[in-house]
C-alpha cells in the first residue's frame, strides 16, 4: 500500500471484529513511527499500548461510569472552541449526523449521549487501544507534534492492513485509563486510539471533506 493509499483509506472506524492484533505488528508500527516530526526533536509523546484484561476491565468500568450518566473528569483541555461559526460548525454537524445514522442512533433520543459514550467506552469493539500521553510542562506546539505522530500511527497501521479511530472521549474518563495505565500525576491524556481490524457486514462510514479551495490557497504559483 502507498502513501496516497494509506491516506484515502484512512478513516475512523467505529465497529471493529474481535480479532487479535500481533504484538509484534504494534511493534513494527511504533518502532517505525518514531521517525515522525516534532519541533526540536522533543518527541514529546508517551503511548500506552493496552490489550487483553487490561483493556477489558477499563471498558468495563468506562462504560459504567457512562451508562450512570456520569458526566466525566474535569477536562483539561478543550475538545472543541466555545463558540463554533460557519464553516467549521456547518462541518461538525454534517459529520456528527452522518455519524449517529451509521450508529443506529436519533440525534434526537434523549438517550443519545448516554449512548454514545457507552459505544465509545467500548472503544467500538477493538481488541487494542493506545493511550497518548504528553507531559503537562508542553505547550501548543508539542500538541501539534503529538497529533503528527499519531497521523504517522494510523497511516502505518493501514499499511498493516489494520484500522483506527482517534478518540478524545477517552479524556472524560481519563482518571480511570490513569488507574489501569499507570501514568504519573505529570502526564496529560491526549486521546485513545482504538486498533484493530474492521468488523465484517458493517456499513462503512467515511465523512465528507472540504474541497480543497475551501482550505488551501496557492501563492506565487
Amino acid at each position: 500500500m502507498d502513501v496516497y493509499e494509506a491516506v484515502d483509506s484512512r478513516r475512523a472506524v467505529r465497529a471493529f471484529s474481535d480479532e487479535p492484533v500481533p504484538k509484534v505488528v504494534l511493534e513494527r508500527v511504533l518502532d517505525a513511527a518514531t521517525r515522525a516530526p516534532s519541533s526540536g526533536n522533543l518527541q514529546p509523546w508517551h503511548v500506552y499500548v493496552v490489550t487483553g484484561e487490561p483493556l477489558a476491565e477499563l471498558k468495563k468500568r468506562a462504560t459504567a461510569r457512562a451508562l450512570a450518566g456520569d458526566p466525566g473528569d474535569e477536562r483539561e483541555y478543550p475538545m472543541y472552541p466555545a463558540q463554533l461559526t460557519s464553516p467549521y460548525l456547518d462541518r461538525f454537524s454534517a459529520a456528527a449526523a452522518q455519524r449517529y445514522k451509521a450508529l443506529g442512533i436519533e440525534r434526537d433520543d434523549p438517550g443519545r449521549p448516554a449512548k454514545v459514550a457507552a459505544l465509545n467506552s467500548e472503544a467500538f469493539g477493538a481488541p487494542v487501544v493506545l493511550f497518548c500521553y504528553l507531559d503537562r510542562t508542553m505547550g501548543p506546539g508539542q500538541w501539534a507534534d503529538a497529533g503528527m505522530y499519531l497521523q504517522t500511527v494510523m497511516l502505518l497501521l493501514r499499511a498493516e492492513g489494520l484500522h483506527s479511530c482517534p478518540q478524545v472521549m477517552w479524556t472524560m474518563y481519563r482518571k480511570t485509563v490513569s488507574h489501569i495505565v499507570g501514568a504519573d500525576d505529570g502526564l496529560a491524556l491526549f486521546c485513545g486510539v482504538a486498533v484493530g481490524f474492521e468488523k465484517e457486514g458493517v456499513p462503512r462510514l467515511r465523512t465528507g471533506r472540504a474541497d480543497m479551495a475551501e482550505t488551501v490557497s496557492f501563492i506565487g504559483v
